[in-house]
């Protein structure tokens, strides 16, 4: 390793990168695609999902109850029965982004079939390229697996629909595998445990997979399993913009592989602006929980929020985490389900406190921040408030959230890169506006 010190490459790290704030309003250029009001750029057109959060009315962004929709289906009609224990939801909803229709029960005890039949992984490969060299992030373990897959596919650079449906349908089955096989492979190089390698079960939901092949004892109760099922719903897709869709679109329309595609969108998932933002919530959530003595107290509560926006409580930031969202004003359907869901698993449990403690926050948030603010803006919670929670509840590890949101998106990102393949027809090349300024070329004997 060379010594990066002694080339002083760094001494100006910032003056070198910092662009001028005023070049971007001089240029109008739309930091992040975005509107001045918020609104996304639009890049694209799909048939595959609605993220529905405001009207746009006279020119004027209007918030409006949220909706989301796949294929056309809103989601809570997709979930609707899931709290009874006779079906799971998560293998349909696949199979509804992946082909754009609801499967008949024949077609999906079919695509059920095919993804379990996937689930063995090539051999040793957990021996030599998860457990060796081990990693501290399971996100970059599954980002690195799935590029090691493509050197085990002799026809990873076929672009066919039959060889792009199989490699989806490839990675849906292995990666909740891969993804618990590297939390045992990591508890061992970083934290001096056993290793617990569990055979998966024949037959079994991807959401009893990861439950059976995760607990020492296989044991799980059937409201655990479809809880599961639904944060796995929930996650399979969320429009074309979100960061790790659009990385997923943008490197399909340069045509690579498949296998380069997921592995980028899983890298861009792993980013805590993005689906590593899940962390951020649930150590927010654990400082106000030693914080505040009497989690009941709405004023306690109120009180470390307003910590929060002035920056002098966690992490300085002056955000509340879990709170907001780019799209959503006045709800987020997602964050609706999964606390409804919560509410039914955590009756009559000792998470009932923690959870009452989540809904103050969502509550009184709002208010906090037109008192410190002056802001009357809406803001709703978003589903990070409550999926961490429920992932505690089942027993979940923290460093298996954000893989398992993983796990669940790649549907989404396999329907959108089928999409942009077949609908895309150029390679994605926004422009970028040069602030450089011409210099004259010194020779290297006369630089100073």
């Amino acid at each position: 390793m060379p010594n990066i010190r002694s080339l002083s490459l760094y001494d100006r790290f910032h003056e070198i990168n910092s662009v001028d704030p005023e070049l971007y309003k001089q240029y109008q250029v739309k930091r992040g695609l975005r509107n001045d009001d918020g609104t996304g750029v639009v890049a694209g057109v799909t048939n595959i999902s609605n993220v529905h959060g405001y009207v746009v009315s006279d020119w004027q962004k209007m918030p409006d109850a949220g909706r989301l929709t796949f294929r056309g289906y809103d989601v809570e009609d997709l979930l609707v029965g899931t709290g009874s224990t006779d079906r799971f939801c998560f293998e349909q909803v696949c199979y509804l982004l992946l082909n754009g229709e609801l499967p008949t029960q024949s077609k999906l005890d079919r695509f059920i079939f095919a993804i379990d039949a996937q689930r063995e992984l090539p051999d040793g490969f957990t021996a030599h390229f998860i457990m060796n060299p081990p990693t501290p992030d399971i996100m970059n373990c599954l980002a690195r697996s799935v590029l090691l897959l493509y050197a085990n596919d002799a026809q990873a650079e076929t672009r066919s629909p039959e060889h792009e449906i199989g490699t989806a349908i490839s990675l849906l089955s292995r990666l909740p595998r891969i993804s618990v096989l590297a939390y045992f492979a990591q508890r061992v190089a970083f934290h001096n445990e056993s290793m617990i390698m569990h055979r998966f079960i024949p037959g079994q939901s991807t959401a009893e997979t990861i439950l059976s092949m995760l607990r020492l004892d296989r044991n799980f109760t059937p409201e655990e399993a479809h809880m599961l099922d639904i944060l796995l719903s929930l996650h399979t897709e969320h429009g074309g913009g979100n960061n790790s869709t659009f990385t997923a679109r943008v490197l399909t329309s340069a045509d690579t592989d498949p296998y380069s595609t997921y592995a980028a969108a899983i890298s861009s998932l792993k980013g805590n602006r993005h689906g590593g933002a899940n962390a951020k919530v649930l150590a927010m959530q654990a400082d106000l929980k030693s914080e505040v003595s009497n989690w009941e107290n709405d004023d306690e509560v109120a009180a470390y929020l307003t910590r929060i926006l002035k920056k002098e409580a966690f992490d300085r930031s002056g955000l509340i985490y879990g709170m907001g969202h780019a799209v959503y004003t006045l709800s987020d359907p997602r964050t609706i389900i999964c606390r409804d869901f919560a509410t039914q698993l955590a009756a009559g449990t000792e998470h009932e406190a923690e959870l009452k403690l989540l809904k103050s926050i969502e509550r009184l948030t709002p208010a906090v921040i037109a008192d410190v603010k002056g802001s009357g803006k809406l803001m709703c919670a978003n589903v990070d408030m409550y999926s961490g929670f429920v992932y505690s509840m089942l027993g979940i590890p923290e460093e298996l959230i954000t893989p398992l949101f993983a796990c669940a998106r790649m549907s989404g990102w396999a329907a959108h890169r089928f999409e942009e393949t077949i609908s895309g027809g150029r390679i994605i090349r926004p422009a970028y506006k040069s602030a450089c300024k011409a210099r004259t070329y010194v020779p290297i004997d006369q630089r100073g």
